[in-house]
């Protein structure tokens, strides 16, 4: 039998596609995998019996179906994330750049209402990867529009929009920008200084552990921590400082002293709360004040 390592990174994913067809829809055909990736009869044909050689016991041919049907001693061949699963579901499999995706109709995902500008995210990126300062026009609900200089080292999604982890040279600070309130980019007036760089960002190196456990208001916490996967009621999170609030408030963790948010906007607690004191963005966590 040839080795998977043998296999070059395009046939993976044909065979990856087969599998994942075959475990969450059943059965899979050759023109399904040539619609999708755009190869011919004969190349299908081949990674059709080079999926059979690695896994002879998990599909048959229906001549009446032209498809290969899943049996039921499939194993399934390669370990697909639940995440990337449901999101593959819902987004019919493709990967919106060769392949056009096609919503799914029985698996929803959740709505996005903010989409931001691709070709800020691209600046954003390239500047990143070549470590440049920027200029920026950015518009803030406290202050409005303003020209801001910043050394930007990274992207993160806080669950709702996407953020900006940059140096701020107008209060020199390294701090986050919403991606969708930049108007305008253009290059900085000087290269980034060394302690500008994401080296010195203390907030963002610093790992912490978050313990969080079913809310103590609510009659069956055992609901709760199934949802979680939690181990004897509790659930550890390792996450950076400077993404922790964010984490906090997208899951509406009570951080209160004594835990007095109703379980009915707050399921979760923050057991270990000591860490609070190492938490940035601290006003956006619930309780975190009291």
């Amino acid at each position: 039998m040839n080795s998977m390592d043998n296999l070059s990174h395009a046939q993976k994913q044909r065979l990856a596609f087969i599998d994942f067809s075959l475990q969450y829809f059943g059965q899979v055909s050759r023109q399904d995998l040539i619609k999708k990736f755009a190869t011919g009869l004969a190349a299908a044909t081949r990674d059709f019996a080079s999926y059979r050689e690695f896994a002879p016991d998990n599909m048959a041919l229906i001549h009446q179906t032209k498809s290969y049907h899943r049996k039921p001693e499939f194993k399934a061949l390669f370990q697909h994330e639940p995440e990337g699963i449901l999101h593959g579901l819902a987004k019919g499999f493709g990967d919106g750049l060769s392949q056009p995706i096609s919503p799914s109709e029985i698996c929803i995902d959740a709505v996005q209402l903010i989409h931001p500008d691709t070709e800020i995210i691209a600046a954003l990126m390239r500047a990143i990867q070549n470590k440049q300062a920027l200029k920026i026009k950015y518009v803030s609900i406290s202050s409005g529009e303003s020209e801001r200089e910043i050394v930007p080292h990274a992207l993160v999604n806080n669950g709702q929009r996407w953020h900006v982890r940059a140096f701020d040279r107008t209060h020199e600070v390294f701090t986050d920008f919403v991606v969708t309130r930049i108007k305008a980019i253009s290059g900085a007036s000087c290269e980034p200084k060394f302690s500008e760089t994401q080296v010195k960002d203390s907030q963002w190196d610093n790992m912490i552990t978050l313990t969080l456990i079913p809310h103590p208001s609510l009659k069956h916490p055992e609901a709760i921590a199934l949802d979680y996967q939690m181990q004897d009621n509790r659930l550890e999170v390792v996450t950076r400082a400077a993404l922790a609030g964010y984490l906090l408030r997208q899951w509406s963790v009570d951080c209160s002293a004594k835990h007095q948010i109703s379980s009915g906007v707050c399921q979760l607690a923050l057991s270990n709360l000591d860490i609070l004191s190492q938490v940035e963005h601290l006003t956006i966590v619930p309780g975190g004040g009291r």
